[in-house]
């Protein structure tokens, strides 16, 4: 009986730890806009390549500013959600530069995210920022380093520690790969023929060689498999592109 007595004892208790307990949790904190802009913009941190599942190697980081162009300090950031992708931190007020930073993890497909960074203004209309962040699979990854290795010292303009830009040094300047406006007007026959035969073989610049003595069937698809993910505006074909509906 002594027994019996002490398990219900011991219910009880735990039932009002439990009950008392929920009463007493802090709710979590809530952020709160002590000032509201007029534009939201990108500082730095998108297009950037990574890969499916993994953090981006750089933190994105967006500004708001006021109708004079002027960086607001106290305005509210929240980054959307978009299934599979994770921000840290997915809310935050600007600091005294206007700015706000978070880490991004991308899902586990490769493609193209189209993320959304949002503030309000003082009507209380919504603001939005649209930033791209790709993510390489197996192939582009595979077209990633092709592009170091043969194609990245004349068609990218910027010098790296690794590699010295030959883009300045050409009369005819080639099309960055990201270049969507020029490289979109191409097919995938078109620049298989200029990746493999050279740019006179489409009556184009002799200044870009021939590689297909270099590059393989599957290596050439690669390229253009990276170009087409890269390019800005992009290549608008079914395929995956993952955005906020």
């Amino acid at each position: 009986m002594k027994r019996l007595i002490w398990i219900l004892v011991s219910l009880t208790l735990a039932a009002g730890c439990a009950t008392g307990c929920a009463h007493h949790t802090a709710p979590l904190p809530t952020l709160q806009a002590t000032a509201t802009g007029s534009t939201i913009v990108e500082s730095s941190g998108g297009r950037q390549l990574g890969t499916p599942g993994a953090m981006l190697p750089r933190p994105l980081v967006v500004q708001v500013n006021d109708a004079h162009g002027d960086a607001v300090t106290g305005a509210l950031v929240e980054f959307l959600p978009l299934e599979g992708v994770t921000f840290d931190p997915a809310a935050s007020l600007t600091d005294s530069s206007g700015q706000v930073s978070t880490t991004v993890t991308l899902g586990g497909t490769s493609g193209r995210y189209d993320l959304t960074a949002a503030s309000m203004d003082k009507s209380g209309k919504q603001l939005n920022l649209h930033i791209t962040e790709l993510a390489l699979g197996y192939q582009t990854q595979l077209g990633y380093q092709l592009d170091r290795n043969y194609c990245a010292r004349c068609h990218d303009r910027e010098s790296s520690p690794a590699r010295v830009s030959n883009y300045d040094n050409l009369a005819v300047k080639p099309h960055p790969f990201a270049d969507g406006d020029a490289l979109n007007r191409l097919s995938d026959s078109d620049l298989t023929t200029i990746i493999s035969y050279g740019g006179p073989a489409l009556n184009r610049s002799a200044l870009m060689p021939p590689y297909g003595a270099t590059l393989g069937k599957p290596d050439i698809q690669a390229l253009i498999a990276l170009i087409r993910l890269v390019s800005g505006p992009p290549l608008r074909t079914p395929g995956p592109v993952y955005a906020r509906r």
